[in-house]
């Protein structure tokens, strides 16, 4: 049996992983790769990814601490003779609540720098100080300087709900990170990093000099954990949990190369051997889940979307597309990039894993009207009569969960006259539950509404909304559409024997405006 090592979970230093003995997975060809192609850099990346911890590792690097790299590719491929100055700047700690709270970070960061070489401070601006800094430290040290910028859009993004505020942020660090541009001479080395992509116009109208990362696919396993990662570095900590799981739950993130695992989610599953949501409970996208129901989105459509490089690209204080806020948060990612023959980016956009999916779902549905216990207590309900092909109980854990909306929520909540609403309701309760569920699954005769499938049985839902009475149309177009022919073929089960046709149920679900809930409910077994 392979020896375990320590978890490195919550470090973001080097030094604290190497000298703690803790695994490590090596991204330093990365770093030498970056280094000798180009100057300048800035990469987009969700949060808990590796940025900072990556960030670091060229921070070690330029200063020459040659004894952190014992081992790893960088040892030999590197130039140790050559120690050169780094500025490091950081806006991860803390949440910023006021302009002048920014400014109070970034001068104390300056300071510490300035300390180290006895800069004496001669101008009271920001720009004009940062650009002195970088100066002194080539002038002191013989060296061009390597400026780090770690969470450099943090500050904007904790004010989102106050935009006045979130813009003055915007335009102070544009005032930093502009100072960039004409100190070119001085500089051995730019890397920006963060979790949004904000447009270079509003951000970096000035900086129009960095080789963007973020869609680049040589460089997606950049941050995060790839699958031979954790098949090699990880080794030790698999046995006794489901591989194949580990990697619906985990692993799915994408930008446009190698897909890779949140680290944060993987240490904390070899840590606790549980699959839970790690990830998203650190941070509960509060601010994104009022959005989307804000802008009525109908949440189906969160599995699959397809978008263009005008939404992804396009993103600043006043400007958020919603497609394009889910995608840089990482709730969203790439399942399909084409190029048209005019040269035009399509990119199909989905849930990156099961935990995504589950947890988020999960977050919205009280945003839809369902309170959290009756939500929880009909979705417990809902798994057993899945499981068991219980229709009957089905139905009446579906129409319990309906009949909890509250009558005051429809009076007072503008999703009420949302076309969507049943429906989105409908597949988030589903979805929470981590099931294979596929809303718009396409068909040669067309798209079902939504698909579910579970070990050897496929459930087939169509729906409709109706004025009063049930008018049976939704099952009818399940049948006369043929949409059980694609589920029709023989699936292998590994240790089950030969391959066996799984069994199909067709539902028909109606729902009345009037009523709020649930007035047709057709059911066809085996079809």
């Amino acid at each position: 049996m392979l020896p375990r090592k320590k978890l490195p979970i919550g470090i973001q230093t080097l030094a604290k992983i190497r000298k703690e003995g803790c695994y490590y997975v090596d991204k330093t060809a990365f770093a030498l790769q970056l280094i000798e192609q180009g100057a300048n850099y800035f990469l987009s990346r969700p949060r808990r990814f590796g940025k900072s911890l990556f960030v670091d590792t060229l921070k070690e690097l330029f200063e020459g601490n040659r004894a952190l790299f014992e081992g790893l590719y960088a040892e030999n491929h590197w130039d140790w003779s050559v120690k050169y100055p780094v500025i490091r700047l950081s806006f991860g700690g803390g949440v910023l609540k006021s302009l002048q709270a920014l400014e109070a970070v970034i001068h104390e960061q300056l300071s510490g720098y300035e300390d180290s070489v006895g800069l004496e401070v001669r101008f009271p601006d920001i720009p004009s100080r940062f650009k002195r800094l970088i100066q002194g430290l080539h002038r002191h040290y013989g060296q061009p300087v390597a400026v780090l910028v770690d969470e450099y859009d943090k500050p904007i993004l904790d004010n989102l709900r106050e935009p006045d505020l979130a813009r003055q942020m915007r335009d102070a660090l544009r005032s930093l990170y502009s100072v960039l541009k004409d100190q070119d001479a001085h500089l051995k080395f730019v890397f920006i990093t963060g979790v949004s992509k904000f447009s270079k116009v509003s951000l970096f109208s000035e900086l129009n000099n960095l080789d963007d990362l973020t869609l680049d696919k040589e460089y997606s396993a950049l941050c995060g954990y790839t699958d031979e990662d954790i098949d090699t570095v990880f080794a030790a900590e698999l046995p006794g949990l489901d591989r194949l799981r580990i990697r619906e739950w985990y692993n799915g993130y994408n930008w446009r190369g190698t897909s890779v695992y949140n680290p944060f989610d993987v240490l904390l599953l070899f840590q606790k051997r549980e699959f839970k949501s790690y990830w998203f409970e650190t941070g509960t996208p509060t601010f994104l889940v009022e959005l989307l129901a804000q802008r009525q989105w109908f949440t189906p459509d969160l599995a699959r979307r397809e978008v263009d490089d005008s939404i992804l690209l396009t993103f600043d204080v006043d400007k958020m597309a919603t497609e394009a806020l889910l995608w840089q948060t990482g709730y969203l990612t790439f399942h399909r990039v084409e190029q048209s023959r005019s040269g035009n980016w399509r990119y199909t956009l989905g849930y990156p894993n099961k935990e995504v999916e589950a947890a988020l779902n999960k977050a919205l549905l009280p945003m839809y009207g369902p309170e959290s216990q009756p939500t929880f207590a009909a979705r417990s309900e809902l798994e057993e009569a899945l499981y068991d092909v219980d229709t009957s109980r089905l139905k009446k854990s579906l129409h319990a969960l309906f009949a909890s909306i509250p009558h005051d929520w429809y009076r007072r909540s503008p999703l009420a006259q949302f076309e969507g609403h049943y429906a989105s309701v409908f597949y988030s309760q589903l979805a929470a539950l981590g099931l294979n569920v596929q809303p718009e699954d396409t068909t040669n005769h067309g798209c079902i509404d939504l698909t579910l499938k579970l070990d050897q049985h496929v459930y087939l839902f169509e729906f409709k909304v109706v004025e009063q009475a049930a008018e049976g149309k939704a099952l009818q177009q399940l049948i006369d559409r043929g949409y059980a022919d694609k589920y029709r073929s023989p699936v292998v089960r590994a240790g089950h024997g030969p391959p066996q046709p799984p069994t199909i149920t067709l539902i028909g679900i109606e729902f009345s405006k009037a009523e709020r809930n649930i007035v047709g409910w057709d059911v066809l077994r085996n079809a």
